[in-house]
């Protein structure tokens, strides 16, 4: 079995109000057997989606590259927006070495109502990924009954949105397509997609994600 631990503590802040909740990053991030364009912080991965996604909505002008100067764009970025980033497995065991949600065993969470209860300026969560096993939103219903709490859905259309109280705070949550090509098939799938397809056979699968995530960053 390998042990795939999180290779970042969470980047959070004082002036956060935003944290983006994940997974893990590729074993080879916890290895540090990183690619030429592999960008070693959180969501550097050269096959992920997130950062170009972002790229193009706020035209950052990021290198892509495994260099200091790449992930310091990105933690400016995030310092800008007050995003913080606190993914939601702290380790697990894989039988196979691949980068699947669905492979992780004996799964350790990290407690990310701790988190937000220290940094109160928190009031959004940004699943990147929805409720199918061992995604992040999956992981956080189960997280949140260990602390009594319980999700209500304020719309249950894709990205679905839902609340939390927590003491005397109202949580946002936000369930976005997973930034992978994993996903492609499910974004393809999706009526709206379709739509957007019909009407300009050139639209695809990040150009649904750049419409989607620039509505919560």
């Amino acid at each position: 079995m390998f042990l795939h631990t999180h290779p970042y503590k969470p980047f959070i802040y004082k002036e956060a109000t935003k944290l983006i909740v994940g997974t893990l990053p590729p074993p080879r991030f916890t290895t540090k057997h990183l690619r030429e364009k592999d960008v070693d912080f959180c969501y550097g991965s050269s096959d992920g989606q997130l950062w170009p996604i972002l790229n193009r909505i706020f035209k950052l002008d990021l290198k892509f590259e495994n260099t200091e100067r790449a992930i310091n764009q990105r933690k400016d970025f995030l310092k800008s927006r007050k995003i913080g980033i606190c993914d939601i497995v702290a380790s697990a065991e894989r039988a196979k070495i691949d980068a699947s949600d669905i492979g992780m065993q004996n799964i350790k969470l990290r407690n990310i109502i701790k988190y937000v209860e220290k940094y109160k300026n928190v009031d959004t969560l940004i699943f990147t990924g929805g409720n199918s096993k061992n995604g992040p939103e999956y992981f956080f219903r189960k997280h949140i009954k260990e602390h009594n709490l319980k999700l209500s859905v304020i719309s249950n259309n894709v990205p679905r949105i839902h609340s939390f109280e927590l003491k005397d705070r109202i949580i946002k949550t936000v369930s976005l397509t997973a930034p992978s090509g994993a996903a492609n098939r499910a974004v393809g799938s999706l009526k709206s997609y379709k739509l957007l397809k019909n009407k300009n056979p050139k639209f695809n699968t990040i150009d649904f994600r750049v419409m989607q995530y620039a509505n919560f960053f």
